[in-house]
């Protein structure tokens, strides 16, 4: 077996160790990885060939459709609460409901400051200006926040900050985890147009549904524009394995598409039938087959403006300026049922065609090609009871910190129950009766009272849900590396709002906003690892927080930090030069979207008013300890 191709099954070893991957990944890496060294294994086919009787079907349908998640969302009715007044929007009914009921009141209402800097940073990731606070917190209209809503959904950086979401789901990233010596034939030179794209599809609010149609099927739909050709990036972009022509590599690669696919839009762990059926889900190994036929059914290309295919081997450097790395039809075939996982082991054959639990009966065979527009247009069904449900956890997941159900990308039996299940199918129907909106959804989520409560915490409230699963007040969050680097860009002046070709995050003159960054599987960048950007090798539900001595150390001594630093101290000696408390001042306002308090003040001009030691500046030594400080990390 070749170093490489064992290389890659041992990194889902790791993946799964870590909690990236599934348990049947981990059975089935190790058992092709086995039957490949004891084997040899040479080229097979893939071609279904009936071989074995049906295998017996144990489950009771009717019972497993009645599960909460595989039930269709039904609007819910607005519940009666005592504090009426309170509420702002639809959603505010079923959490002012529970609060209630658990005897807890909301928190009061942030303030302007706080919440004009909230809100900037969960829709555009950038922090806010001074002069934006100044001019909130002097209009008197009664439809000010409003506005600011508005303001922020229309602009360009809105689809940036979803797109910083949506890529980890989708496993985005240029490379492969594997490359002998200089080879970069198996790299994807423009990867950066699907982001583009997907960034381009959020600011224009394409509905989710289309979203999902044309990352799936674009070339097979017939609405859809040359320019749509890039969102199939969602499934070209996935990994590629050296001897790709061998049946156990292509069906490594098939997992790959199954498992992106069905936990991004479905929020169920389909590739865990792969082997066996699903231990705890309905989800047969037919299921898994049915779906693995649609991708075995498909080929990456390469393909220019023009429609030209690019043949052959090319470097990653020499690939064409407008060729799109895409999927296209293949040969449309059945696969068989590989026992056990084992490809040399062939069952029945699973004919192309959705999720029986998700099918009102027998799932209808896919006629069309590969498949993937029937696929595209099962997933994208408003009779669908998932589609809905998992993109609306997800954005609530953006904005309030904490999702309804705790495993956004497992909506199935193992998976957690919704905290509030009443307010995610409401939000889920009023979703789909809207068009689809994304920014509709949004919007009603920014604008409630829920969602406007201040971050303070309350002794007695804390006794009652130290979780705050109901929701008493705002969850205080952690930036994510993209929205903290970028806002340290900001607040220096620096940040080059320039789109296009990925540039690597170490390169110094890089200074664009992160989610424009080169993305590897091979070896993730050093400062994404720290801040805990997921492993791009596989789909990632969330993402971890955590606090270690290389962060801060990070912050401490990388010249980029020292730069920034120095670039700051200019900035805001410059900008109010009467004094250093007018410079401090300045400086607060730029960083934390407020004025320092006095004592901040007091000890900042007394710090000032030492002597430097070294080459650094009092100043520059300030500016940096600011820019470390938690204040910059964490919203209220």
């Amino acid at each position: 077996m070749q170093p490489l191709l064992m290389r890659d099954r041992l990194s889902k070893f790791y993946h799964f160790c870590t909690g990236g991957l599934r348990v049947t990944g981990l059975v089935t890496g190790l058992m092709t990885l086995l039957g490949a060294v004891a084997t040899g294994r040479a080229a097979a086919t893939a071609v279904a060939a009936p071989v074995a009787p049906a295998l017996p079907d144990t489950i009771n349908w009717a019972k497993e459709r009645d599960f909460w998640s595989f039930k269709s969302p039904r609007p819910q009715a607005r519940p009666v609460v005592k504090n009426a007044k309170w509420t702002r929007q639809p959603l505010d009914f079923f959490i002012l409901a529970r609060l209630e009921q658990k005897k807890l009141s909301p928190s009061v209402e942030a303030d302007r400051r706080t919440l004009i800097r909230r809100l900037t940073l969960d829709l555009t990731g950038l922090p806010v200006t001074p002069e934006e606070v100044s001019t909130f917190l002097a209009d008197k209209r009664t439809d000010a926040y409003e506005q600011l809503v508005e303001r922020l959904l229309a602009s360009p950086r809105f689809g940036e900050r979803l797109a910083s979401v949506w890529l980890p789901l989708a496993r985005y990233a240029e490379d492969q985890a594997h490359q002998v010596g200089g080879d970069s034939t198996m790299f994807y030179a423009n990867a950066f147009r699907y982001r583009e794209w997907v960034m381009d599809a959020f600011n224009r609010d394409l509905p989710y549904d289309e979203f999902i149609r044309l990352q799936l099927a674009a070339d097979r739909v017939p609405t859809a524009k040359p320019d749509d050709l890039a969102a199939l990036g969602f499934l070209g972009l996935g990994p590629k394995y050296y001897n790709r022509g061998r049946l156990d590599v292509m069906a490594d690669e098939w997992e790959d598409r199954v498992d992106t696919v069905t936990r991004a839009t479905l929020g169920l762990t389909v590739a865990c039938a792969r082997c066996h059926d699903h231990k705890f889900d309905p989800i047969t190994q037919r299921d898994y087959y049915a779906l693995a036929g649609v991708f075995a059914s498909m080929k990456m290309v390469n393909k220019t403006a023009d429609g030209k295919i690019v043949e052959g081997k090319v470097s990653a450097d020499k690939m064409p300026a407008d060729a799109v790395h895409m999927v296209e039809e293949g040969n449309a075939q059945n696969l068989n049922i590989f026992l056990r996982g084992n490809v040399d082991q062939k069952g029945p054959v699973a004919e192309r065609s959705f999720l029986k639990v998700l099918s009102t009966s027998e799932p209808v065979p896919f006629k069309e090609g590969s498949g993937r527009r029937e696929l595209a247009e099962a997933i994208a069904s408003r009779d669908n009871p998932l589609t809905a449900r998992v993109m609306v956890n997800r954005i609530w997941a953006v904005l309030f910190s904490r999702p309804l159900v705790a495993t956004p990308s497992n909506f199935g039996h193992t998976g957690m129950l919704p905290t509030h299940p009443e307010l995610l199918d409401d939000l889920a129907v009023r979703f789909m009766q809207g068009g689809w909106s994304v920014k509709s959804l949004i919007r009603e989520m920014v604008l409630s009272a829920t969602y406007r409560q201040s971050s303070r915490e309350d002794s007695k409230k804390l006794a009652a849900d130290v979780a705050n699963e109901s929701l008493w007040r705002m969850n205080r969050r952690r930036l994510s590396i993209e929205q903290w680097r970028d806002s340290v860009l900001a607040v220096t002046g620096e940040l080059d709002l320039a789109g296009g070709k990925s540039l690597e995050l170490d390169d110094t003159k890089n200074l664009r906003r992160t989610v424009h960054a080169r993305i590897s599987r091979l070896k993730l960048n050093d400062l994404l690892m720290q801040f805990d950007y997921p492993d791009a090798n596989v789909h990632a539900e969330k993402r971890s927080s955590t606090t270690t001595p290389t962060q801060k150390l990070f912050m401490l001594n990388s010249p980029f930090m020292l730069q920034r630093a120095k670039v700051l101290a200019t900035r805001v000696t410059t900008e109010a030069s009467e004094s250093d408390a007018a410079s401090i001042q300045r400086a607060y306002q730029l960083l934390y979207g407020r004025n320092p308090e006095s004592a901040e003040t007091a000890a900042a001009v007394a710090f000032l008013r030492k002597p430097a030691n070294g080459e650094v500046t009092r100043w520059q030594q300030y500016a940096q300890m600011l820019l470390a400080a938690n204040e910059m990390l964490y919203v209220d």
